[in-house]
């Protein structure tokens, strides 16, 4: 039987990725927008807690078991910046080009060897608002920041973070690879194994 999800994200790229991931769940995935829910306010000081607020906020205002993505990526010469800022990094929450532009500047003049950074992703599901065990998956991307933009698929830092296996920029990539080898991809695919044990475990009962 097919369960309804509220998916805790405005994120239209976010929607699309995990749509594509979960295809072949059990699960139908709603868009919190569907419901009119408002952003939650994000004030975790971790991708787990800003996750865990998302989640908790739309599953409370829908009354449905929820998923929520809380991802961002970490530089390691800028001490793991912007990471849970990773969305608002240049002022405006969800400005990509903006983010980038900073990133970038940022960087400046820094050699290739210091660049390195990495996706990170935290999945969080909660069969209702007041779960007191979510199930919580990560999962992390490496890479290292480019010096120029390149691509034009997914959304978000792609343009600028480069996958040395596959030597081409997140952005350059199909996203059918991207959404198997990405940290959203890896964090799904640990969610997708959580959520049919929770669903065994329920007929067992």
């Amino acid at each position: 039987m097919t369960q309804k999800v509220v998916l805790a994200t405005s994120n239209i790229g976010k929607v699309k990725e995990i749509q594509a991931v979960l295809a072949n769940c059990d699960i139908e995935i709603l868009p919190q927008s569907r419901f009119n829910v408002p952003e939650a306010i994000e004030d975790g000081l971790t991708f787990v807690e800003n996750a865990l607020i998302k989640a908790r906020h739309a599953s409370k205002l829908t009354g449905l078991p929820a998923i929520a993505d809380d991802s961002g990526i970490e530089v390691d010469f800028l001490n793991g910046q912007p990471g849970i800022h990773s969305s608002r990094y240049a002022g405006e929450n969800g400005n990509n080009e903006a983010n980038n532009a900073k990133l970038l500047n940022a960087l400046k003049g820094v050699k290739k060897e210091q660049r390195t950074a990495r996706f990170q992703c935290v999945i969080v599901y909660l069969k209702h608002a007041l779960d007191p065990t979510p199930m919580i998956c990560q999962a992390a991307w490496e890479g290292y920041i480019t010096e120029t933009a390149a691509g034009t698929q997914g959304f978000g830092y792609d343009p600028i973070f480069f996958v040395t296996a596959k030597n081409c920029t997140s952005a350059e990539l199909a996203p059918a690879v991207k959404n198997k080898i990405s940290h959203r991809g890896q964090a799904l695919s640990a969610f997708v194994d959580g959520f049919s044990r929770l669903n065994k475990q329920k007929t067992q009962h």
